[in-house]
């Protein structure tokens, strides 16, 4: 492997790998959808503990449903978004990215490639451009009923 190619992998830590990531995206409920794809963003956390500091890298989620087709078509739509992703991953802004992939003809890798740089480029200025992000995959979100009212005092 020369120098280029160890810069164009695709290692575990540019990949969403758990489910309290994917929800994490999807609670901050930004989106962009173009063509067959859907791609939803968050910032990314940074590793560091600082609060408001954020990622070097951008991580890819893929959520490939079977409307898409059979095994082998999903798995070839997989192949191409990740490769994508790894051609592409130095350029794009630090995000946390899922791609939900709509049922489509096959498109070529650099198709794929020019949504997800085109996707990730209007999801960074929509988050960049809102008020407060979400909040972070560590702090559970509020209640969404109030608690129930308190007994009175046995007397």
């Amino acid at each position: 492997m020369t120098g280029s190619d160890a810069a164009e992998t695709f290692p575990k830590a540019v990949r969403l790998t758990h489910a309290r990531e994917f929800e994490a995206v999807h609670r901050g409920r930004v989106s962009v959808t173009r063509g067959p794809l859907r791609i939803m963003g968050l910032v990314r956390p940074s590793p560091l503990s600082r609060p408001g500091a954020i990622g070097t890298k951008a991580r890819l989620g893929l959520a490939v449903g079977r409307k898409v087709g059979n095994a082998v078509v999903r798995v070839r739509c997989k192949r191409m978004l990740r490769e994508a992703f790894r051609l592409s991953q130095h350029t794009l802004p630090p995000l946390d990215l899922v791609i939900h992939v709509r049922p489509h003809d096959e498109l070529s890798l650099g198709q794929y490639t020019e949504l997800l740089t085109t996707c990730a480029r209007l999801l960074a200025e929509r988050l960049a451009a809102s008020p407060s992000q979400p909040p972070s995959p560590s702090h559970p979100p509020p209640p969404s009923h109030p608690p129930p009212p308190s007994q009175p005092p046995p007397q």
